[in-house]
């Protein structure tokens, strides 16, 4: 079911000033940004082997990137995992007791199908499942 760490999205305040650190510094191949409107973010990407690191950048306060600066500062945000069917992969996790955030898929970067898992159910950590097949 699940296939490997598809990324690790990281919370910024800016990505103009995270880009350079994650590019120049690290040297990871930057493919981009993209904007997520319904989840008010907008992401740079970058590869790492066969996963990425998502840098996040919230466009609204009230969204849940926003939420989480406002209260942990910038940071590790969430793990996700590659797998090869999202909507599966939640109703398996919900099965076993987990509390989900989302019961259903809905679209992530790259058109992903995505779903994420409650941390109060994952000890602390807030995990995301991602169907591969869309990812660059």
């Amino acid at each position: 079911m699940i296939r490997k760490i598809q990324h690790i999205g990281v919370a910024v305040r800016s990505l103009s000033d995270a880009i350079p650190f994650y590019r120049d510094v690290l040297g990871l191949t930057f493919l981009g940004i993209e904007e997520v409107a319904e989840q008010k973010v907008r992401t740079a990407i970058f590869r790492v082997g066969e996963s990425t690191i998502e840098v996040l950048e919230t466009t609204s306060p009230d969204g849940p990137v926003g939420k989480f600066l406002e209260k942990n500062g910038e940071g590790i945000h969430h793990l996700c995992l590659g797998v090869d069917d999202a909507a599966t992969a939640l109703a398996h996790a919900k099965e076993k007791g987990v509390r989900l955030i989302d019961e259903t898929p809905r679209t992530g970067v790259h058109g992903m199908k995505i779903g994420f898992l409650h941390p109060k159910s994952t000890f602390g950590v807030l995990t995301e499942f991602a169907q591969e097949g869309e990812e660059p």
